[in-house]
């Protein structure tokens, strides 16, 4: 296969030998095989003699070979060329724990030179997608995400997107480069269509199931326009507003704006009056041209708010002789000659008497007129006797009678202005002038029907209708709310002033008091007991001999349900409370040995992801850490759990636990319980309630107590979910509801949390409702499931599979721990150790031998042998152990696991130093093998 080295000087000078090795112009690409096409492989080199291949470490036959030879015409300098082809059966007949290879090896008279390896794969594409894009409807401006995993291919799927077949590019609001997901970071109007994910290799293409996006707009309510006109000319009356929901109008099945598009509002027309004429004055003396004058003013009333003018003359005049004067402006009597004198007095008295004759006659005809006009028609148009105020107005009693109101036999005083004040408001049809009764002038009323246009009513929207009160019957207390008379005798304005600027002054009503705190207590001695909050997993240990003899104390625990984290936790760090707040006590308290509680916590602390720390509540209301849980302290021990934290304390006070995420792998435990009960505002509706809270018993608590009151029935067993500290929101869909039977609410299939919102659950339980409803009253069963997941991280599916109807309803239990009526112990039925056995295994391990203290090693055995210090300091270590193994096992009762740990113990003894630990092993051994007898037993044996 190699060429001979004997070639000429100058062949080897041609092939340029001088001094190189052979160089590569060009060396095997990747290659990919198509269906069942060969691909070709190409080496380029100079200086070369001869060029092979080499595939899968062997050497290809030199006939599969094409070569071919040029010279370059820049250095004259000759080029070798080599090519083969690879069929789809080499590949395939291939096997191997790499690829199928192939690499190009060319020699010149220095030696020889090696090409990179070159790849050859078939290539294909699944018809599958992995995920499909899933419709969505989303607000205006909400982000829009689009899942897809292209099908698996050689080479990698490339992914593209189509909108409604138009491909969709990037640009700063769009981003289709994350993970083959498309994300709208603002949804817009243009937004909403058919989506496509587009898979494609050098294979082939695939398409994705269509996903159709559909972004709403809510109806939002435009500005008010002004208030219209009063709707009457006088007196009172309504006035409008409206607005229009079109800022902006909804859009896509946007819901419509809530609320009244029509505001309605009482409103006081002024009323015109007309002008009267006022009394005349006196007439003049007789002028010199035998004239007298009188006035008279358009003053009773005055024309006011556009009322008509007085009718009539303001001036009169009249001839003070009866036209006896002379036309040259002088007496009679001075005129005519003495002879007549007699004749002219009798005819001048004469015509006195006929002018006064005249005046009397005139006089009677307008008494009478007047009489006959001195009654007053009724028509009621008011009702400020139903808003409070008493008006009063100035009027003549010159109206028309009417004798429901006025005695007829009263002769009314023409010339006497009088002042009336009353409840209800007159308006006679001529003048509309208004007036009210007197006691002194009116007789007591009949049965008489007022229509009143109250603002009680207007904001009701009848106020077109009216109202009818009987004025007579009624009395103050029977008046609708809010619109009782007021008798202080200011008028309507005035009242309903004093009324507004009350309700502005008056003080805000308290908020909602904060939740009672849950508590238990109980009276301890020196046998100690135990004090525990039903099914909360918060529980507290009193030891024995921790309280003097002949001393009894109160002791009580309490679990603060004020929403107060936000003092606990540390406003510098990333603080969250993973724990309830607990308080024991009396401040107080005295005893010789710590208590051990027990707090349940919604940390996942399998990693090393958590700082969790205990702090405690200072007496300035102020919280201090009292440990991290990962450090050794003198002062206080903490064995912490998945699922709950046991602590020993020694001083009284209000106890949490928080912690603070090291990483966004910091994990957070939500429990998950889906309650459903009937609408009760529909006969068909059903309501599904998801709740997401903390993973202790005591969030859980909480909500298990709500839904009992308003009729919540558990459907499935709570599932928990693990949540990171990721930054993601937590999303809630719910799917295969049965579409032919149930329908659903529009717009709520899938709702999502926020991040915050779940981080910092504890203070308020995350509820999420689905409002569904039957076509038919015969569909009595609801099957669907919800999804919980969060976005990049876990999913929990709750199945749902319940009865709506009541007789076939199955009640599934809300609680199902042990302790859920257990509140305090005393004595030796709180201690799952018998007194007699815990006090020989103090007797024994608290003693001192060749190998140090015996309690390390009991605490070794127990697995609590961290923070060894905090034991050390202890008078009885071997007590303060026992009390914290007591607290760790409360709920299983194991005593099996303390069996082991002694007997294992009593044979390490016996192996190590038979002589010296005699009474040890004896009395482990003997112990160990008590513990699975009774207690009764047990104490009559050792007593």
């Amino acid at each position: 296969m190699l060429c001979s080295m004997a070639s000429s000087r100058s062949d080897a000078l041609q092939h340029g030998t001088s001094g190189t090795l052979p160089h590569f112009l060009q060396e095997p690409d990747d290659a990919y095989i198509i269906k069942s096409n060969p691909i070709k492989l190409k080496c380029r080199a100079h200086p070369a003699l001869q060029i092979f291949f080499k595939c899968n470490g062997e050497w290809v036959h030199q006939s599969q070979h094409q070569s071919q030879e040029h010279t370059d015409q820049g250095t004259g300098l000759k080029i070798r060329e080599v090519m083969i082809n690879v069929s789809r059966q080499q590949v395939e007949d291939f096997h191997g724990p790499e690829d199928y290879w192939c690499l190009c090896v060319a020699w010149s008279h220095l030696g020889t030179s090696k090409s990179r390896k070159a790849t050859v794969r078939i290539a294909y594409l699944r018809k599958n997608f992995e995920q499909d894009p899933q419709g969505r409807e989303v607000p205006i401006k909400g982000m829009i995400v689009l899942h897809c995993r292209p099908p698996e291919g050689v080479p990698v799927a490339e992914v593209e997107w189509l909108k409604n077949e138009e491909p969709v590019g990037s640009d700063g609001n769009i981003d289709t480069r994350a993970d083959h997901n498309l994300i709208i970071q603002e949804a817009r109007l243009s937004d909403s269509g058919n989506y496509t994910c587009l898979a494609s290799n050098i294979v082939a293409k695939r398409r994705s199931l269509t996903a159709t996006v559909v972004v709403f707009v809510n109806g939002g309510w435009s500005l008010w326009t002004d208030w219209s006109t009063c709707n009457v000319r006088c007196g009172r009356g309504v006035q409008k507003r409206s607005r229009t929901c079109t800022n902006p109008a909804p859009l896509n099945g946007g819901t419509f704006c809530e609320g009244m598009s029509v505001q309605k509002s009482t409103c006081n027309a002024l009323c015109p009056v007309d002008g009267g004429w006022g009394e005349w004055t006196e007439w003049t003396v007789c002028s010199a041209a035998c004239v007298r004058q009188r006035s008279r003013e358009c003053t009773a009333p005055e024309p006011k708010h556009g009322g008509s003018l007085c009718d009539g003359a303001a001036l009169g005049t009249d001839n003070c002789t009866g036209g006896l004067c002379t036309q040259n402006r002088k007496l009679l009597h001075d005129a005519k000659p003495q002879g007549l004198e007699g004749s002219s007095d009798v005819a001048l008295y004469s015509g006195l008497a006929a002018g006064v004759v005249t005046v009397v006659v005139l006089i009677v005809a307008v008494t009478l007129y007047r009489r006959n006009q001195s009654e007053y028609g009724v028509d009621v148009i008011d009702s400020s006797a139903l808003t409070g105020g008493f008006q009063s107005f100035s009027f003549k009693t010159t109206c028309q009678g009417n004798p429901l109101l006025i005695n007829s036999s009263l002769q009314p005083d023409l010339t006497v202005s009088r002042t009336y004040t009353s409840p209800i408001c007159f308006q006679d049809s001529m003048d509309k002038e208004l007036i009210s009764q007197e006691p002194s002038l009116f007789d007591p009323l009949p049965d008489l029907k007022v229509k009143v246009h109250s603002s009680f009513m207007v904001s009701l929207g009848v106020s077109e209708r009216g109202a009818e009160y009987h004025t007579q019957k009624a009395h103050p207390q029977t008046f609708p709310r809010g619109l009782a008379p007021d008798y202080s005798g200011v008028g309507v304005e005035g009242t309903l002033r004093g009324r507004r600027e009350k309700s502005l002054l008056a003080p805000h009503a308290p908020s909602t008091p904060s939740r009672p705190p849950l508590r238990t207590a109980g009276v301890f001695g020196h046998a100690g007991g135990r004090l525990v909050v039903p099914n909360t997993g918060v529980s507290l240990l009193v030891p024995h001999g921790g309280i003097a003899e002949d001393t009894t104390w109160e002791m009580y625990m309490v679990i603060n349900q004020e929403n107060s984290s936000s003092s606990t936790l540390s406003e510098e760090s990333q603080e969250v409370l993973l724990s309830p707040e607990v308080t024991y006590g009396p401040p107080g308290l005295d005893l010789s040995c710590p208590v051990a509680m027990t707090i349940a916590h919604c940390a996942e602390v399998a990693a090393d992801n958590w700082s969790i720390r205990l702090k405690r509540q200072t007496q300035d209301n102020k919280w201090e850490e009292v440990m991290s849980v990962e450090e050794e302290s003198t002062s206080c021990y903490c064995l912490l759990e998945a699922q709950c934290c046991h602590l020993l304390l020694e001083h009284p006070g209000r106890y949490a636990l928080v912690g603070e995420p090291l990483s966004q792998e910091a994990v957070k435990r939500l429990r998950l319980a889906v309650f459903g009960s009937a609408d009760n505002t529909n006969p068909l509706g059903y309501s599904l309630r998801v709740y997401c809270v903390d993973d202790t018993p005591y969030a859980f608590q909480e909500v298990a107590s709500a839904e009992r009151v308003r009729g919540g029935r558990l459907l499935e067993e709570p599932k928990t979910l693990l949540f990171r500290g990721n930054s993601l929101s937590l999303q809630l869909s719910i799917q295969d509801v049965p579409q032919f039977l149930w329908s659903i609410k529009p717009f709520t299939t899938c709702q999502e949390f926020s991040f915050s919102q779940v981080w910092a659950s504890n203070q308020h339980p995350l509820q999420c409702a689905f409002s569904l409803e039957r076509y038919s009253p015969a569909s009595s069963q609801l099957s669907c499931k919800i999804s919980v997941r969060q976005v990049k991280g876990q999913e929990q599916i709750l199945q749902v599979y319940t009865s709506v109807v009541e007789s076939e309803k199955e009640v599934v239990p809300f609680f199902t721990q042990s302790d859920c009526t257990i509140t305090s112990q005393m004595g030796s039925s709180a201690f799952k150790i018998p007194l007699s056995i815990r006090q020989r295994i103090c007797a024994t391990f608290d003693t001192a031998n060749a190998k140090g203290k015996d309690w390390q090693l009991l605490a070794q055995k127990l697995c609590i042998d961290r923070n060894l210090c905090y034991f050390a300091r202890q008078e009885s270590p071997s007590a303060v152990i026992l009390s914290l193994w007591e607290a760790q096992h409360q709920d299983t009762g194991d005593l099996d696991s303390l069996a082991s740990a002694l007997e294992e113990i009593g044979k390490v003894h016996s192996t190590s130093s038979r002589t010296t630990t005699q009474t040890t092993t004896e009395t482990t051994t003997r112990t160990s093998a008590t513990l699975g007898r009774s207690t009764e037993e047990l104490d009559a044996e050792f007593t």
